[in-house]
């Protein structure tokens, strides 16, 4: 089975790393990947450009064999709909099942996604949740592909929603960047690498 973890990784940190790792092991995935947004169609633009970001993500994965980075949304045009990542992705792994990961914020705000429902036709959607989370109440649709146990989603390339409760660290991309922002040293919050590539390139000062 393939992961993807999709995002802006503005800047990446150590709960978008944590939480990769650990699906990687849970699902027994053959590999994720993780996918920078280019153009998010769902907030604003990033102040800092899309290749940045990829060098940031480069360096934070220094030393983990099991994290790939796909680059694919950057060499598009356009808004980096996921629907579109996803049917790339299917076009060249045939019939391999696809992991699609979302927050459960991003879970909540799914519908409003460009040709949500498609999203299943190429992928699972796996929603990471932290431990004794409530979903909100599923629509029709939502139940009609609901899965109860793990396993149904290696029994199918795509089609099936699950919830799995992660260690989820409680980092923010944005609470970093408005440390930064403050002169303020938001160390042991994101690999000192990307740190580094930040201080040298004074990103994220206002």
């Amino acid at each position: 089975m393939i992961g993807v973890f999709g995002g802006t990784f503005d800047p990446v940190h150590y709960g978008h790393l944590r939480s990769a790792l650990e699906v990687k092991d849970r699902f027994d995935l053959t590999e994720i990947r993780l996918i920078p947004s280019a153009q998010p169609p769902h907030r604003e633009q990033p102040s800092v450009t899309a290749e940045s970001r990829l060098k940031m993500l480069a360096l934070a994965i220094e030393g983990q064999p099991d994290l790939k980075i796909d680059d694919r949304e950057l060499k598009r045009s356009g808004p980096s709909y996921m629907v579109d990542t996803l049917k790339s992705i299917r076009d060249e792994s045939a019939t391999q099942p696809l992991l699609l990961f979302i927050g459960s914020d991003a879970f909540n705000q799914l519908t409003t996604w460009h040709e949500w429902q498609a999203l299943f036709n190429y992928a699972h959607i796996v929603v990471l949740t932290r431990p004794n989370y409530e979903a909100q109440a599923l629509n029709a649709f939502f139940v009609a592909h609901l899965a109860t146990d793990s396993a149904e989603l290696a029994e199918a390339p795509a089609g099936k929603l699950y919830f799995q409760p992660v260690r989820q660290l409680d980092i923010s991309a944005t609470a970093i960047r408005e440390m930064i922002a403050q002169k303020k040293n938001p160390g042991f919050l994101l690999p000192d690498k990307v740190l580094t590539y930040i201080r040298q390139h004074q990103l994220y000062l206002r």
